[in-house]
């Protein structure tokens, strides 16, 4: 660990990567110690705790359930199918590169900052595919930096959506891959004096990355493009969530309403839960209509979340799509901005 990270995690500015099981057992001590210690100790540290633990528990029964796999069918036939999955996969991917006809692809995005993201991809004569990210942002002096397992996620999910063939999700499908990822917003340098922060990077940057990859190949119109981190909360509670939007339209159908897509992963709170749990109140949840961009097939429309607060809290949103509109596809036109149009 660089000395300068040692003497910003003594002053609590930053976490850097720690264990939280060590030799089989959990450090749930020395976890707590980081959490409310520093400059910016937790305010709640019983709800960090059980994330903490819902996810080790996560860890657990997934272990669990391999141990019992191999046990019923034995350790050598685990393999040999693990393995095939691999193998379809990677052959699945093998027959699309040789399938098409245009062997070079690119686009470019920019983020509401203006940071570009750019990539372009190559059918190389020896079938593989190169993907390279040349050219895109430096490292980002706020928090929106990726990482190498963030655009690695990006790139399979895309993938996935290119061969449209029914897969098990697994890295065969990187194998006929080449990634091209110089040191930038997407592959931030952690071993210097300066530690980037990467938050904005898994939440944002991995949305409006997707949608690069998407309108490289013309696979979909551009989607909501972000999460729409919403935060708020007090000494008492705190309360995150994201919030969905629309889908872009692609050839032959409609983009979806209101729906969260792509790199997100979550539902949002039932009204009732989100009132009875927390003095707020929600006012308005409903479809924004005609946000969506206009064309032959309509880019899905995004939503209106309007929430009243019974107390005082502190509230932060992080989000894109505020500058930059989320763009249309051959002739279609863009969607609305969050907010703007």
């Amino acid at each position: 660990m660089p000395a300068d990270a040692k003497t910003l995690e003594e002053e609590g500015v930053i976490i850097t990567p720690t264990l939280l099981v060590a030799r089989g057992k959990v450090r749930w001590d020395h976890i707590r110690k980081i959490l409310t210690s520093g400059q910016y100790p937790t305010r709640l540290i019983d709800e960090n705790l059980a994330d903490l633990n819902g996810a080790l528990a996560a860890v657990n029964r997934g272990e669990s359930a391999l141990q019992l796999l191999c046990l019923q069918y034995g350790v050598s036939e685990v393999s040999f199918y693990m393995t095939a999955l691999r193998n379809y996969a990677a052959t699945l991917l093998q027959k699309k590169l040789s399938s098409v006809k245009v062997k070079s692809y690119q686009a470019k995005e920019r983020l509401d900052d203006g940071s570009l993201l750019s990539v372009k991809l190559i059918i190389r004569k020896d079938g593989r595919l190169q993907i390279d990210f040349s050219g895109s942002a430096a490292v980002h002096a706020g928090n929106l930096n990726a990482t190498n397992a963030i655009v690695q996620s990006v790139i399979l999910y895309v993938l996935r959506l290119w061969v449209n063939q029914p897969i098990a999700m697994n890295e065969g499908l990187m194998e006929p891959v080449d990634i091209k990822l110089p040191v930038g917003l997407l592959n931030p340098d952690f071993s210097g004096k300066t530690l980037p922060a990467v938050v904005g990077g898994n939440t944002e940057v991995s949305q409006r990355l997707t949608d690069t990859l998407l309108k490289a190949l013309s696979l979909v119109a551009c989607s909501q493009g972000t999460m729409n981190n919403f935060l708020f909360g007090n000494q008492r509670f705190g309360f995150y969530e994201t919030i969905c939007g629309g889908t872009g339209a692609g050839p032959g159908f409609n983009g979806t309403d209101a729906i969260h897509s792509h790199m997100t992963n979550t539902r949002i709170t039932d009204p009732e839960i989100l009132e009875l749990r927390y003095p707020v109140r929600l006012e308005r949840f409903e479809i924004r209509k005609n946000s969506g961009g206009e064309g032959r097939w309509q880019g899905g429309n995004g939503v209106v979340r309007e929430i009243s607060f019974k107390e005082k809290v502190e509230v932060n949103i992080l989000s894109q799509h505020r500058v930059e509109k989320p763009y249309g596809l051959i002739g279609g036109a863009a969607g609305n901005r969050v907010n703007k149009d």
